[in-house]
């Protein structure tokens, strides 16, 4: 038969399990998630990295891990797969008559980032670029899809001389409103206590001067009456 210190201590032990099977639950360690951005510019000619990277409640087992880059013109066209996993060379890029040797790896698998980088970025190259990741013991195919547009210039830089010299203006003015305000505010207070004080000193003047007629009352003897 069980001391009450043990049963104590197995209630104990098993509160702290089911807290601990709440807390995994609700921290979503069920499935796991693919991070990419939903869209992302490049600039005709030049280099981009293309994001990607997952969260798993599970160490990625380089033995098991899945993963590939599939590119597709538009969602309706068939993907064509261009870089995959191979878990004893790691990240290898596939021969593709549309990228040719433009595509690398650029990620950290220890980071669980599986991004890559187009370089010379051509105005074909726009379309949907898929992340599929599997990491089991992981059910659930993760999968992130970017959409990639290619532009033949950047905007304009904005000229923010105008605009900082508008808000300095604007700042300068309203701050010497508020000063203004400030001293205005004082000035009629310190007038109001001025005001105070001569109503006070002229009060205290009255009272000074009823009293001493008082006292003069006083003191007055009346005359004696003529015999």
């Amino acid at each position: 038969m069980s001391s009450p210190v043990q049963q104590r201590s197995s209630g104990v032990q098993l509160v702290s399990a089911a807290l601990l099977l709440l807390l995994l639950s609700l921290s979503g360690c069920s499935s796991m998630d693919v991070l990419v951005p939903n869209s992302i510019n490049a600039l005709n000619g030049t280099t981009v990295k293309i994001p990607c990277t997952f969260n798993s409640c599970y160490k990625m087992d380089p033995a098991k891990f899945v993963m590939n880059w599939t590119y597709q013109e538009s969602l309706n066209d068939t993907e064509e797969m261009f870089m995959i996993y191979h878990k004893k060379k790691g990240m290898i890029a596939l021969r593709s008559d549309r990228f040719g040797e433009r595509v690398m790896f650029g990620g950290n698998l220890d980071k669980n980032d599986l991004s890559i980088t187009l370089s010379d970025v051509q105005i074909e190259d726009e379309g949907i670029y898929n992340c599929y990741v599997i990491n089991p013991p992981d059910r659930i195919h993760g999968r992130g899809a970017i959409t990639l547009n290619v532009v033949t210039e950047l905007p304009p830089p904005r000229d923010s001389t105008i605009a900082v010299a508008i808000g300095a203006s604007v700042g300068g003015a309203l701050a010497l409103l508020i000063l203004s305000m400030v001293v205005l505010k004082c000035l009629r207070r310190h007038r109001k206590q001025e005001l105070i004080s001569e109503e006070k000193m002229e009060e205290e003047g009255k009272l000074d001067a009823e009293g001493v007629a008082e006292e003069g009352t006083k003191h007055v003897h009346p005359l004696p009456e003529d015999l």
